[in-house]
């Protein structure tokens, strides 16, 4: 079992940033690609931003490409989620999930992920 704790959400100003951190537990997260998704109230879960299990490929959907940055600390068990130039429209429940079923291609349905954090709320609001 897998158990994943997002941190690091908060309310912030348009333009600021913030960085969210998932750390895992159990499993082995060093084999696990790991995906970033958010949740605006009203709309599906949407895969942001995803890393393989070491670090050498990355993803990003088009409306956060070049202000989020996903990077991960295997001897630390943590992914994290760097997010700059924030806009309203960012604001969310952010979620990381892992993908347990090793693949070379960095999945972005919710389907193929096997578990997920609890999630972190982000504002972003003057």
């Amino acid at each position: 079992q897998v158990q994943l704790v997002e941190s690091g959400g908060g309310l912030v100003q348009p333009g600021g940033s913030l960085r969210l951190s998932c750390a895992a537990s159990g499993g082995t997260f060093s084999t696990y690609n790991m995906g970033w998704f958010r949740q605006a109230p009203g709309s599906e879960r949407e895969c942001v931003a995803g890393i393989s299990w070491n670090g050498g490929y990355r993803y990003y959907a088009d409306s956060v490409k070049g202000r989020f940055t996903i990077s991960r600390d295997n001897s630390d068990n943590t992914v994290f989620l760097q997010m700059a130039s924030l806009k309203p429209e960012d604001t969310a429940v952010y979620y990381c999930a892992a993908d347990i079923n090793w693949s070379r291609l960095i999945r972005t349905s919710t389907a193929e992920y096997d578990y997920w954090g609890q999630g972190t709320q982000v504002t972003v609001s003057s």
